[in-house]
């Protein structure tokens, strides 16, 4: 039996922006993905807990499925199998990590899959390694979409700038609360609509991505100096121009303006926006009191830490 978990991730600053190669800043979540990968002699199984959907089981050498609900939780397990040429397997995955809600579900399982069976099958990759083949596999199961911050964040944790290339910040933890709308957000559609937006009004829309640029390499020296006021600023001022890129939606507004009402520092969208969630600074007031108002507002709350480790063995449950 062999386990590894992984962690979700969160863009702080630059959605959209990044697509065409402004910076961007994420980090890795506290919420995690784990796998557990046992022998199962004539089966290949994949087993499902706390994915958001009911536990289902699949059965990949007869093709029986027994949810309609499976289809997130295993086509990027199924891909690390193939790729990996694995059989007489049980696969178990646990996650505390909403799908389809811009807080890297699927990287996060991808990740921990790679590392718990190339653990098991006695390869031994290294974190670049499993970084790598993660971010290929992702993109491949998303047909060219995957964003190599998510892989990247799952497998090495902490924070990453994102500019073309990735690299590492060492800074310290983040305290946010993330409010989720639970309406399902499409990435590939919202990043496709600002791009022709792009297209058709360059004048206007290159300035916004700059702006939001500027925003994410100031946010740095900000964290840095855990300078919470002025942060929340910036991320009010990053929600107000993803808002003019028209990705907002009534119901991530609504969740936002209650958190800032209750005292945030600062609200944004976080992801593509369309649906999915925000987060929001916790100002001198109580989480508790925050995360009670954007519940009120029509959204699911938790507090959670950013900077946290990323892809881990686990010890056998």
């Amino acid at each position: 039996m062999t386990a590894a978990s992984a962690p979700g991730k969160v863009i702080l600053f630059g959605e959209h922006a990044v697509v065409s190669g402004i910076p961007a800043l994420g980090g890795a979540l506290d919420l995690r993905a784990k796998v557990i990968v046992t022998d199962c002699p004539g089966k290949l199984l994949i087993e499902t807990e706390g994915l958001f959907v009911s536990g289902f089981s699949l059965d990949l050498l007869s093709g029986q499925i027994l949810c309609q609900q499976a289809s997130h939780a295993t086509r990027y397990v199924s891909a690390v199998l193939r790729e990996l040429d694995a059989s007489n397997l049980s696969v178990r995955i646990e996650s505390s990590i909403p799908p389809a809600s811009g807080l890297g579900s699927s990287a996060a399982i991808t990740v921990a899959t790679v590392a718990a069976l190339s653990r098991h099958l006695g390869q031994d990759l290294t974190a670049k390694d499993v970084a790598a083949l993660s971010h290929r596999i992702e993109k491949s199961v998303q047909e060219g979409l995957g964003s190599s911050m998510d892989t990247a964040l799952a497998t090495f944790g902490g924070y990453l700038r994102v500019s073309g290339q990735v690299e590492p910040l060492t800074l310290p933890p983040l305290r946010i609360v993330v409010g989720d709308t639970g309406a399902p957000h499409d990435t590939r559609n919202e990043v496709a609509r600002v791009q022709a937006l792009k297209e058709r009004y360059p004048d206007v829309v290159s300035p916004i991505f700059q702006a939001i640029g500027a925003i994410s390499e100031k946010a740095v020296s900000l964290i840095q100096e855990q300078n919470l006021p002025e942060l929340g600023a910036l991320m009010n001022a990053n929600h107000g121009l993803l808002e003019a890129l028209g990705v907002g939606s009534q119901q991530l507004s609504d969740l936002v303006y209650a958190a800032r009402k209750a005292g945030a520092w600062g609200a944004k969208i976080t992801g593509a926006g369309g649906g999915g969630c925000m987060i929001a600074l916790p100002g001198t007031g109580n989480i508790k009191i925050l995360t009670a108002v954007i519940e009120q507002a029509g959204g699911r709350a938790f507090a959670a830490m950013v900077g946290c480790q990323g892809v881990r063995m686990e010890a056998d449950p």
